[in-house]
């Protein structure tokens, strides 16, 4: 699988020339949509990871796609064709192998009200928790797409929930909000933690799982 890391929390995965995309949100500039997309999934429905403009881009290209998501967001979307799933939904959709974890965004505040959430597995290699830092138990991760900066979390809590997953490759996600100064410096951070985990971190725009 060829993985494409955009700005903040969207990401592709290409496999037998075909493409999922994750949470093309708001905060994501730089993303272009590509073709042969078989599925946009979305996490949940906050702005910087679910845009209107940026799904009609991609809908427009890929006509056939399918939404996938809680019901939270396939019950806002009339005009393209949307798939509904819950934790623990297992789903194939093209060449690829789909699970669904955790429910429930992370919480930012007492009082800040959150939506559900979905982490989510693909082809049982590489993991994507969305707002939150759910651990699928029972299933080992090749690659985890870490949250390292946002209003719900700290840095110790992504420390952490790198090392419970313990994947043989992570990369950040969710970073929108941090400077190029920030970035370096919870680059560095994250990095001594997966060094001494034998986890290999990267900041690279596109690798191979």
């Amino acid at each position: 699988m060829n993985v494409t890391k955009y700005e903040h929390a969207c990401f592709t995965v290409e496999k037998d020339t075909q493409v999922i995309v994750v949470d093309p949100g708001a905060f994501t500039t730089d993303f272009i949509a590509p073709s042969d997309v078989v599925a946009i999934i979305i996490t949940h429905e906050h702005s910087d990871h679910f845009d209107a403009e940026l799904i009609s881009a991609i809908i427009d290209k890929n006509p056939e796609a399918v939404i996938i998501g809680d019901s939270s967001i396939t019950n806002q979307i009339e005009a393209f064709e949307t798939m509904p799933v819950s934790a623990m939904d297992t789903l194939e959709v093209g060449p690829f192998h789909l699970e669904f974890f955790g429910g429930q965004h992370a919480a930012i505040h007492d009082g800040i009200p959150t939506p559900p959430n979905l982490g989510v597995m693909i082809d049982e290699l590489l993991y994507y928790p969305g707002d939150s830092f759910f651990v699928p138990e029972d299933h080992s991760v090749d690659t985890l797409a870490l949250p390292v900066a946002a209003p719900w979390l700290k840095i110790s809590e992504a420390m952490d929930f790198l090392t419970a997953i313990h994947p043989r490759i992570a990369f950040p996600t969710h970073d929108a909000i941090l400077s190029s100064t920030g970035k370096d410096l919870v680059d560095r951070m994250i990095n001594d933690v997966a060094s001494a985990n034998d986890i290999l971190y990267l900041r690279d725009t596109s690798f191979v799982v």
